[in-house]
């Protein structure tokens, strides 16, 4: 199933499981109070499962386009027994003292102000992947969230599937043996975008304010809703999009192994090397549709993280559209978006579980562990962070086109000027400068 049937389904999925008129919701007292940024896309499903935990009330939805509100403030409406207020400007759910936490569900360029200026307001916050634009932007939004001690989960929302989980606990058994390497993978079909021409921006949209941190430029409807992923500007094409849901499977996937063989924990990778580029689609996309990136831990027992994309390929690998692997001396691990499989020598399988990959789950960690203060399953600081920066990295690697080493403590390069005038912006434009924390 490709990326875009799949949320398709998802959405409607929320919606077709639930009866509106039969959502049990916590007392008012009880219930967290949410104000939501985005409506439409990944924000429309977001703002259905926060409307449909009982332990949630979304207060407020800002838009920056007016004309997606109605669907999503009706959804939300008929799931809570309550309509949320609706603005166009996300500072007044900052300035809002009622509102407890946010969900930012907005580009990529638009994850790291709002994080970080919620965090500041004493709000925990939700904030889809990858955690910002950039390498800075992350660390930024790390450094906010320690200091105000924030609650702040991102999106990778696998990490509370009881299919993830059980893949885990099974690596973490032993039963696959020595493990070195890992892999994931995104091999799903996307379109060609075209070569529109420049036009006027939507009249029910704020577009200077929709460009935010990111350079002046004219109106065009590929750099606008939808298809803002694929350029330099406001995404972090395909790795950073679906590429940061593998890559944190096969991580996480290694580690288990880590602790099944007594090996230390990896996290960044010490070396990076990328190879690929824009070669399949003649279009305005800048971002490569064609890539490898190799991730070098250079720990006591070394290992090794591939990822690799044919945004072009109308099949699958190892029988999975997108998804990681990971590979032991006894039997590898598959891990897709709906089961995991295991296969022994001569491609035996030994062992395959079904699941989902809704964020139900997800939404719950986060809003119990507003009330607990522990840390969410993917706690930006540990987990969600380091994961983007895997991301970041290959697109730097990849554009400069050669090997980078990475100090894992300061996530600079190691003499290497170019690729770290590609962890953050030459500037972020006024008035959205990054906060300082």
């Amino acid at each position: 199933m490709d990326r875009r049937k799949f949320l398709q389904n998802s959405a409607a999925g929320i919606t077709a499981t639930i009866a509106l008129d039969e959502v049990a919701k916590a007392s008012a007292s009880e219930r967290i109070r949410v104000g939501m940024i985005g409506a439409a896309g990944r924000a429309s499903a977001l703002n259905k499962y926060f409307a449909a935990n009982q332990n949630a009330e979304i207060v407020s939805i800002a838009e920056i386009d007016s004309a997606r509100l109605g669907n999503t403030v009706e959804t939300v409406t008929k799931l809570q027994g309550k309509q949320p207020q609706v603005f166009q400007d996300f500072r007044h759910l900052i300035d809002d003292n009622s509102i407890d936490a946010i969900v930012v569900g907005t580009p990529d360029h638009w994850h790291a102000i709002p994080t970080i200026l919620a965090c500041q307001a004493g709000k925990d916050v939700y904030v889809e992947k990858p955690d910002g634009h950039n390498i800075v932007e992350g660390q930024r939004m790390v450094a906010a969230l320690k200091k105000h001690k924030r609650i702040v989960q991102m999106g990778s929302q696998h990490r509370s599937t009881e299919r993830l989980k059980s893949a885990l606990e099974y690596i973490r058994s032993g039963a696959l043996g020595c493990c070195l390497v890992a892999k994931a993978w995104e091999s799903t079909r996307q379109g060609n975008i075209g070569n529109p021409p420049d036009s006027t921006p939507p009249k029910t949209v704020d577009y200077d304010m929709w460009l935010g941190s990111a350079p002046k430029r004219p109106f065009n409807r590929n750099r606008f809703h939808g298809r803002w992923r694929w350029f330099h500007d406001y995404g972090t094409g395909d790795l950073g999009n679906d590429g940061v849901h593998r890559l944190d499977m096969a991580f996480a996937a290694l580690n288990a192994a880590c602790e099944a063989q007594g090996d230390e924990a990896v996290s960044l990778p010490t070396k990076i090397s990328a190879t690929g580029g824009k070669w399949y689609f003649d279009d305005m996309q800048e971002w490569p549709d064609t890539l490898q990136v190799t991730y070098e831990y250079t720990s006591k027992t070394p290992k090794i993280l591939t990822y690799e994309m044919r945004i072009w390929a109308p099949y699958h690998y190892h029988g999975e559209s997108e998804g990681a692997v990971i590979y032991g001396d006894k039997a590898h691990m598959t891990i897709g978006n709906s089961r995991w499989r295991v296969y022994g020598n001569r491609g035996k399988l030994i062992k395959e579980v079904k699941g989902g990959s809704d964020a139900a789950a997800h939404v719950a960690n986060f809003l119990d562990c507003i009330k607990t203060r522990n840390k969410p399953v993917c706690d930006l600081e540990s987990v969600g962070h380091p994961a983007s920066v895997l991301c970041h990295a290959g697109n730097i690697a990849a554009r400069v086109g050669r090997t980078l080493v990475l100090d894992p403590k300061t996530e600079t390069f190691v003499n290497d000027n170019e690729a770290n005038q590609l962890r953050g912006r030459k500037e972020w434009r006024k008035p959205w400068e990054l906060p300082e924390v």
